[in-house]
């Protein structure tokens, strides 16, 4: 045998050896992508439901909820490896967080199905805003109106969403109506906040600081 084999032998045994080492942790990470498959299966639109059992909000939410309760007591029953439980134990933490949110796009045709379809939807607003403005940033436009730039955009498609817009305004009354506002202030706010601290930090962090000496004085006051 040559020495150039013998290197490509040498070199192939290292190789396999690499590999025959991390063979636990492919079994281990076939198991997590597993557990992503069943819950992907769960939330497909296309999901095969019960006999007589329709794909709505309410059949998928309780089938994600049945996976969610096995997959605890599966991690309970201590019979996973360390790597299994980290995983799936943040998997069952994110589903926990996002539970509102998976479970509302089954009963309405128009509601974006993926991540990959929100950026979409993101990017057009984007492209309107700027085809508008000239503006190659939008961030102030967005700071200032919210998440009303994506309802304008909704209500100004056609026709028939302008005349859903009136039907909704002439059936909506006072208390609703202050309700949903006070909703979209909140969140504007703490969207501009958020970004305040991100850019400008130091300004915020000392606008904090002289609220809370004067929250201090005013409570040492007789």
């Amino acid at each position: 045998m040559s020495r150039r084999c013998e290197q490509k032998l040498v070199r192939l045994r290292a190789i396999v050896a690499e590999r025959a080492a991390w063979t636990e942790q492919l079994v281990q990470i076939k198991h997590l992508h597993g557990w992503l498959c069943e819950v992907e299966a769960i939330l497909a639109k296309e999901a095969t439901p019960l006999p007589g059992e329709p794909v709505n909000n309410e059949t998928v939410g309780r089938r994600l909820d049945a996976w969610r309760e096995d997959m605890v007591g599966l991690l309970e029953a201590s019979t996973l490896s360390e790597l299994e439980q980290e995983g799936l134990r943040q998997l069952l933490q994110v589903l926990s967080n996002l539970r509102p949110s998976l479970v509302q796009c089954y009963e309405r045709e128009d509601f974006p199905r993926t991540n990959n379809d929100l950026e979409r939807n993101i990017r057009a607003l984007k492209t309107q805003y700027r085809r508008v403005s000239g503006r190659k940033n939008w961030n102030a436009y967005l700071l200032r109106y919210g998440r009303c730039v994506a309802y304008a955009a909704w209500w100004e498609q056609d026709e028939a969403h302008c005349q859903l817009l009136q039907r909704h305004v002439t059936q909506m009354d006072r208390g609703r109506w202050r309700e949903l506002r006070q909703q979209t202030t909140s969140a504007q706010q703490e969207q501009l906040t958020r970004f305040r601290f991100r850019h400008k930090r130091s300004s915020v962090l000392a606008l904090l600081e002289s609220r809370w000496s004067e929250a201090i004085q005013s409570a040492s006051l007789p």
